[in-house]
């Protein structure tokens, strides 16, 4: 690209006494930008193409134009319409005067879509994000720019981000199911074995060996209906149905201070009338909180432990932090380290994020971040675990 001519100079380099720059040709003026626009359009990975009222093609860079299967000088003049945009993904016809982008920049204002396809010239179509911006002058349209992308990629993750949360919603549904059929029929069928021992301890009187064995099996049928409440309360604690997800931490929190030997630091921070999380999201949230206090428990050989939990309405953070052993980095990033690739996928899943730090003999921090904002519709990372 030629530059602007420059001031006249002396042969040492200083401008010419009085000198002023040569008068610049507007054409040349115009020429010059036109250069600079053109590489501006040319180096970026977007389509852009401007369209006159009559929506044919004034303008294309290179990208838009490969995007569309065609060479730019091919597209100029034509109906951008009927070349791209011409059929809806189901293959119905897409009249013109539907279109958004016609309808948009000749009534002056500009629009976005991202649930369309474009169509390239062999025929296939590729989901598109596209903007409209028309162009004024004086108050007048004149056309618009369009600029548009392809977000197949986009589209893809998406389409497996709800099959995922699909899967999620499943797995807690059936849990869910699996634990009330426990409590149902498990543990009624053990209330009444329970009964039944009792009834028959009574009738042994004179056979002391006996009543002996019946006592010791009430006891093993004690055992067990603690093991059947603690197997629904990992399948799906009640008190997150029935008091939700802020009175279910504090609970576990507790439950761990009582039977562990670690001195506890605990604090619980809600912001005024903010109603918890409902859903698979507070399953989650409360899932990751109980694998934290067992991995303090299991792994870390600590003497306390610090648990902190705030909450605003745009998210919610959770901080579990022991003075144990640690571990160096890596060893939460290996392919066998199954507890810490469930927590971050439970919480990628919902657009949250978990931070850990630890070090060798100086203990481990981890942060868990959850939004709340979205929680109706969060759009979660890959993966789902039930």
């Amino acid at each position: 690209m030629s530059a602007l001519p420059s001031p006249a100079l002396l042969a040492n380099g200083q401008p010419l006494s009085g000198s002023k720059p040569p008068l610049v040709a507007p054409e040349r003026v115009a020429e010059v930008w036109r250069d600079r626009l053109n590489l501006l359009l040319e180096s970026t990975g977007e389509g852009v193409f401007g369209i006159d009222m009559d929506g044919r093609c004034t303008f294309i860079n290179r990208a838009g134009a490969q995007m569309l299967g065609h060479d730019p000088e091919e597209v100029l003049g034509r109906d951008m319409h009927a070349l791209a945009h011409h059929t809806h993904p189901d293959g119905q016809h897409y009249p013109a005067e539907q279109c958004p982008i016609f309808n948009a920049f000749r009534a002056g204002v500009h629009c976005r879509i991202d649930s369309e396809v474009l169509w390239r010239r062999d025929g296939t179509a590729f989901p598109a994000e596209y903007s409209s911006y028309p162009i004024l002058d004086e108050g007048v349209v004149h056309g618009a720019v369009v600029t548009f992308v392809d977000i197949t990629k986009r589209k893809l993750h998406e389409e497996q981000l709800r099959a995922a949360h699909e899967l999620l919603e499943r797995r807690v549904a059936e849990r869910t199911r699996i634990a009330r059929e426990i409590h149902d029929e498990l543990g009624s069928l053990l209330v009444g074995l329970k009964m039944d021992v009792s009834w028959l301890e009574k009738r042994l009187d004179d056979r002391l060996n006996l009543r002996c064995k019946c006592q010791d099996m009430r006891g093993l049928i004690d055992m067990a209906v603690d093991n059947v409440g603690r197997i629904i309360t990992d399948l799906r604690p009640s008190i997150l149905d029935h008091q939700g997800l802020w009175a279910t931490l504090e609970w576990q929190a507790q439950d761990f201070a009582d039977s562990g030997e670690l001195r506890c630091l605990w604090s619980m921070d809600i912001a005024p009338n903010l109603t918890a999380p409902e859903g698979p999201l507070a399953t989650a949230v409360f899932r990751i909180f109980q694998e934290l206090l067992s991995n303090v428990a299991r792994h870390a050989n600590a003497t306390q432990v610090e648990m902190r939990i705030s909450a605003t309405p745009s998210d919610i953070t959770l901080l579990v932090k022991d003075n144990g052993r640690g571990a160096p980095p890596s060893a939460f990033d290996s392919t066998d380290a199954y507890g810490v690739m469930g927590m971050r996928e439970r919480a990628g899943h919902f657009g949250g994020w978990l931070h850990i730090d630890s070090q060798l003999g100086s203990g481990t921090t981890v942060i868990l971040t959850m939004p709340l904002y979205q929680q109706g519709q969060a759009v979660p990372l890959e993966g789902a675990v039930s």
